[in-house]
């Protein structure tokens, strides 16, 4: 399971959806979150890197 902001979201999910998990982020942040990042938009949590993980949860903190 990958934590970010200090929440364990589901590994099996899309990443848009299991950033929606996370409290106060709904479908248009987490679409803004992603495309910052740069992550496609059917890409499964699981397959995550750990730099990816960290680049969410930073835009986490400086948000």
């Amino acid at each position: 399971m990958a934590r970010i902001a200090g929440v364990n979201i589901p590994t099996n999910k899309r990443v848009l959806v299991a950033l929606q998990y996370i409290h106060g982020i709904g479908p248009r942040k987490a679409s803004e979150i992603v495309a910052k990042v740069g992550i496609p938009n059917d890409r499964r949590v699981s397959l995550l890197t750990d730099l990816e993980v960290l680049q969410i949860s930073e835009m986490f903190d400086r948000d």
